[in-house]
């Protein structure tokens, strides 16, 4: 089932932190949306959490090097 979050992501700075977050995340299965906002400090996701968790998708983002809490 689709379900849509909304994650508070520290660390990101500009577009290419941006689009770090978004490339890592859209290459997961399961996840059919990313949006990120180094402005907001949010990243939204679209995602099948019949296929990933909301603890993978946090964890993907942690690697990628932000710090991550739900909005």
């Amino acid at each position: 089932m689709n379900e849509t979050i909304t994650l508070n992501v520290n660390g990101m700075k500009c577009g290419g932190c941006e689009n770090n977050v978004i490339s890592k995340l859209s290459a997961m299965a399961g996840i059919s949306q990313v949006t990120a906002s180094s402005k907001s400090n949010e990243v939204s996701v679209e995602f099948d959490n019949s296929v990933v968790t909301l603890a993978a998708i946090s964890a993907a983002i942690t690697d990628a090097g932000y710090t991550v809490s739900a909005a």
